[in-house]
C-alpha cells in the first residue's frame, strides 16, 4: 500500500457522521473527527455503540468543529481505550466539554461522578491550538506529519486541517487537506474562509453541492420585517434553533434590528390601535446549553470578524443586549409558557431544539400551535420526518394540519413562515472556490458528507470547472 492513505469510518452515506483515518504508514495514522451519525434511521444508543475500527495506531484525534456529527462518537473513542491528544482550535476547546457534557448527560449518563470523571478526561486529553500556526504531531518511524488549522466560517472555532506529510528523501511533502464543514460566506460574526494554499488530497464535503444560496445580504432587514408582520397580531414569535451557531448569529441580528429600532424611535400598531414599544419587546433564550455557549462567544469576541468586534467598541454587547431574557430552570420554563400563553404579550423565544423533536421548544409549540395569533418562524432545513418537518411544509396550506408532539396531536392554527438566508454550509459555488481557488488547485478531491445527489453534481461541476482552468484535477466520491 502507498501512504499516505485514507480510509473512512462515516460521512460517505449522508450528511452525518463524520470520521476520518489517515494512514502515515502501515501503523501509525491520524483522527479528523470522530462524528456521530444521526437521523430518523440511526439505532438509539448509537453514541456509545461500540467503534467499528481499531484504533491501535492513532496518534491524536483532530476537531474539526464540535457539532455531535463530528464529535459524538467521542465517547466510544475514549471508551475503546483512546488516550491521545484531541487537537482543536482554542475557541472549540473551550466548547467540545460543554456540547460532549450535554449529550453525555443525556444519552449516556446523567450521574454527577461519572459526567466529572468523564469531563475530567476530557479535560486532559484537550490540546488547543491557534490559527493559522504548524504543529508537530508525529515525527516516528522515518515519518513526520504536521497539521495547521485555518478558519472555516461554519461556527465560532470550526476549522479546515492541513496535514503536511514528510518522508525520508522525498520532495516535495504531502499535503492533505479536510475540509470540516465549510461555512456560506456573511456570517455576522465570523471571518471568512480562504481556500487552503495548496492540496494534494482534498477531502471535500458537499452538503450542498447541487444547490445555490440565494442572496444573503438582506437577511437582517427580512428578519426586521418578519419579525414587524408577526408582531402586528400582538403574539409570540417562536423560533427552533439549535444551541450552537445559529443561535448566536439570530442573537446578533436581533440586536442589530433593536438598535436600528431605537435610534429611529420607531414604533409599529398592534391589532388594538396601541403602539408597540420595541424597546420592551422580550427576547427570550429558552437553552440552558445555549446560555453556555453563548456566554463563551462573548468571552471569544477575538475570534469575532472586524465588524461585529466594530459593536462591542461602540458599547454594545451583541449577545448580551439588556432586552436579552435568559430562562434558566425547568419550572421557570413553565412559567414563561403559561404568562405568554394567557397573556399574548408580544414576544420573540428562541428555545432548542432545532428540529421540534424534543427540548423546550416542544413545550411551546403544544401551548401556541392552536393560536392563530403567535408564529412559528425557521431559519434552517428540517431534516424529513421530524415534527419541524410537517410544520414547515403546512406553510401556506389550506386546512388545519395536525402534528404529532410527544405522542398526543396538535392543530396547527399558528402561522408558520421559513426565512431562508442562514444555511451554515458552503454551497456549490463556494465549494468550488475552496478546492479549485487556492495558488494550485487540489489534485485529488475526494467528497464526504453530502447526500448522493449533493455529491454527483458536485463532481459534475468540479471537473467541468477544473477542465476549464486547464487543471488536472481527479474527483471522486469517498466510499
Amino acid at each position: 500500500m502507498e501512504y499516505p492513505s485514507l480510509s473512512h469510518h462515516g460521512g460517505t452515506r449522508g450528511v452525518t457522521g463524520s470520521c476520518h483515518q489517515l494512514h502515515l504508514d502501515a501503523v501509525t495514522s491520524l483522527l479528523v473527527d470522530c462524528g456521530l451519525e444521526q437521523g430518523a434511521d440511526v439505532a438509539p444508543g448509537a453514541e456509545f455503540a461500540p467503534l467499528a475500527f481499531d484504533i491501535q495506531g492513532i496518534q491524536a484525534l483532530v476537531v474539526t468543529h464540535v457539532h455531535l456529527d463530528h464529535v459524538g462518537r467521542i465517547p466510544a473513542l475514549l471508551a475503546a481505550g483512546f488516550r491521545g491528544p484531541i487537537l482543536c482550535s482554542e475557541p472549540s476547546a473551550k466548547l467540545l466539554p460543554l456540547v460532549l457534557e450535554d449529550a453525555y448527560k443525556l444519552g449516556i449518563s446523567a450521574d454527577p461522578v461519572q459526567v466529572d470523571r468523564y469531563l475530567a478526561l476530557l479535560q486532559r486529553l484537550i490540546v488547543a491550538l491557534p490559527f493559522e500556526q504548524w504543529h508537530p504531531v508525529v515525527e516516528c518511524g522515518g515519518v513526520a506529519c504536521s497539521i495547521r488549522l485555518q478558519r472555516a466560517g461554519h461556527l465560532l472555532g470550526s476549522a479546515y486541517v492541513e496535514c503536511d506529510v514528510r518522508y525520508p528523501g522525498i520532495e516535495p511533502s504531502s499535503r492533505i487537506v479536510f475540509s470540516g464543514d465549510l461555512g456560506a460566506p456573511g456570517n455576522p460574526l465570523l471571518r471568512p474562509v480562504q481556500p487552503p494554499e495548496r492540496a494534494d488530497v482534498l477531502v471535500l464535503e458537499s452538503t450542498y453541492g447541487d444547490r445555490l444560496h440565494p442572496d444573503h445580504s438582506d437577511r437582517q432587514q427580512r428578519l426586521e420585517a418578519a419579525i414587524d408582520r408577526a408582531l402586528a397580531d400582538g403574539g409570540t414569535i417562536l423560533i427552533p434553533a439549535f444551541s450552537l451557531g445559529r443561535t448566536q448569529e439570530l442573537l446578533y441580528e436581533i440586536e442589530g434590528i433593536l438598535h436600528r429600532k431605537a435610534l429611529l424611535n420607531k414604533v409599529g400598531p398592534t391589532p388594538d390601535g396601541d403602539p408597540l414599544d420595541w424597546s420592551q419587546l422580550p427576547i427570550i433564550l429558552d437553552s440552558p446549553l445555549a446560555q453556555r455557549i453563548t456566554g463563551v462567544y462573548r468571552e471569544l469576541h477575538d475570534y469575532w470578524n472586524a465588524e461585529a468586534r466594530a459593536r462591542l467598541a461602540e458599547g454594545r454587547d451583541p449577545l448580551g443586549f439588556s432586552q436579552l431574557i435568559s430562562v434558566d430552570s425547568h419550572a421557570r420554563h413553565q412559567q414563561v409558557v403559561n404568562y405568554l400563553k394567557s397573556t399574548g404579550r408580544p414576544a420573540i423565544v428562541i428555545a432548542g431544539n432545532g428540529m421540534c423533536s424534543g427540548g423546550r421548544i416542544v413545550n411551546y409549540l403544544k401551548a401556541m400551535l392552536g393560536d392563530p395569533q403567535h408564529e412559528v418562524m425557521f431559519v434552517g432545513y428540517q431534516v424529513k420526518g421530524t415534527p419541524g418537518a410537517v410544520m414547515q411544509a403546512s406553510e401556506g396550506a389550506e386546512g388545519f394540519v395536525q402534528i404529532d408532539l410527544d405522542g398526543d396531536m396538535y392543530e396547527i392554527r399558528a402561522k408558520v413562515m421559513t426565512l431562508g438566508g442562514y444555511s451554515g454550509h458552503a454551497d456549490s459555488k463556494e465549494l468550488v472556490r475552496f478546492a479549485l481557488g487556492q495558488r494550485r488547485p487540489a489534485s485529488k478531491v475526494l467528497l464526504v458528507h453530502g447526500e448522493s445527489k449533493a455529491k454527483q453534481a458536485l463532481v459534475t461541476r468540479l471537473r467541468q470547472e477544473s477542465r476549464q482552468l486547464g487543471a488536472q484535477v481527479d474527483v471522486q466520491i469517498a466510499q
